[in-house]
């Protein structure tokens, strides 16, 4: 049965798209949203803050995904409550990076602004964009807080050596009242979606837990992994 299985596995490997298996080949980098809005509640019928699922979904997917391709980490937003100074490079791409992920965003406390750019812009610095391909993945649950300009980013970035942003938005809303179970063409889009549509990235809405698991798996994961695991893709919105 052994044999039979890793016959199975090795000719899934063989047969899965090239593009797919090229993805896995490239670094990845993690930007994490951890402003003052991930510790929200009791808005817009959240009855727990959203880093809650956001750990549970890091937990879930890291140890899939990590051993398959190297990966690194930015944070922003923790532990700075009004300063937009807050963008922290936690670490390089490295291999079998769960523990470390995992690690990092379980001890941080959400705080502060929303400095996106500029963690994309340190992130996409960190992959080397203008010479080397990679994929950055952006989760993040609103909009650019301290100025930056992502579209004009997403721009430079596309003018580089292929470096793809994908963007997950979780539980996103705009700035008035938004019910969760609204049709999504009605909920709120980060700014920062433009940086998945001009670098030929995913943006993602994530609404759960499962969501935001499927998003993860989508954008971090090989074809073969996200073909292999449990749970419900997110939904791509349309573009």
């Amino acid at each position: 049965m052994k044999t039979i299985l890793n016959a199975v596995v090795a000719l899934a490997v063989a047969t899965a798209p090239l593009a797919a298996q090229e993805t896995c080949t490239r670094d990845a980098m993690v930007v994490f949203d951890g402003s003052g809005s991930m510790a929200e509640m009791g808005f817009n019928l959240m009855d727990e803050p959203r880093i809650f699922d956001a750990r549970r979904a890091v937990r879930t997917v890291m140890p899939q995904v990590a051993p398959s391709r190297r990966i690194g980490l930015v944070t922003y937003g923790f532990g700075s409550s009004e300063s937009c100074a807050s963008v922290v490079v936690r670490f390089a791409p490295v291999p079998d990076a769960a523990d470390r992920i995992i690690s990092e965003i379980d001890r941080l406390t959400p705080a502060g602004e929303t400095p996106l750019t500029d963690a994309i812009a340190e992130a996409a610095r960190v992959l080397d964009y203008e010479n080397s391909p990679g994929e950055i993945v952006l989760v993040t649950d609103g909009k650019e807080t301290c100025g930056g300009a992502p579209c004009q980013l997403a721009a430079d970035l596309a003018a580089g050596a292929d470096m793809v942003v994908h963007v997950i938005g979780f539980r996103v809303r705009g700035d008035h009242f938004a019910w969760p179970d609204q049709p999504q063409d009605d909920m709120a889009s980060p700014v920062a979606r433009c940086l998945a549509d001009r670098t030929g990235g995913m943006y993602l809405q994530a609404e759960t837990l499962d969501d935001l698991i499927g998003a993860l798996r989508q954008t971090l994961g090989c074809q073969v992994i996200g073909d292999a695991t449990f749970g419900r893709p997110a939904t791509r919105a349309v573009l």
